[in-house]
C-alpha cells in the first residue's frame, strides 16, 4: 500500500488529512447515495456505476489502512484525543512556550 494510493482514496472521498472513522463512514455514505446506480436515470447509469466502484475501492483501501493502526491508551494520548483538538493545540502552544511541557 503506497501513500499516493491512500492519498488519492482520501481525496476521492473528500476527507481531510486528519479524519475520524466517523468522518470516513459519513463521506462514504454521502457519496454512495449520490452515485448509487439504482438512483440514476438510464443516461447517467453507466457513469454512476464506474464512480460507485471507485468510491467503494477507495473506502476499502482506507479501511485496510486503518485496520492496522495502533491505538494508544497512554494517559496523555487519551487526554489529547478527548479534548477538542483546536483547544489542545492552543493550550499546548501557550503552556509549552511559557511553562514547559503541557501535561493535563
Amino acid at each position: 500500500m503506497k501513500f499516493e494510493e491512500i492519498d488519492q482514496a482520501r481525496r476521492l472521498l473528500g476527507l481531510d488529512e486528519e479524519s475520524t472513522l466517523e468522518d470516513i463512514k459519513e463521506a462514504f455514505k454521502r457519496l454512495s447515495l449520490k452515485y448509487h446506480p439504482d438512483r440514476q436515470n438510464k443516461k447517467n447509469k453507466k457513469q454512476a456505476e464506474e464512480e460507485f466502484k471507485r468510491i467503494n475501492n477507495a473506502k476499502e483501501l482506507i479501511m485496510r489502512y486503518i485496520a492496522n493502526y495502533r491505538y494508544s491508551f497512554r494517559k496523555e494520548d487519551v487526554k489529547k484525543q478527548t479534548m477538542d483538538k483546536e483547544t489542545y493545540k492552543h493550550l499546548k502552544r501557550f503552556y509549552d512556550d511559557w511553562w514547559g511541557r503541557l501535561d493535563f
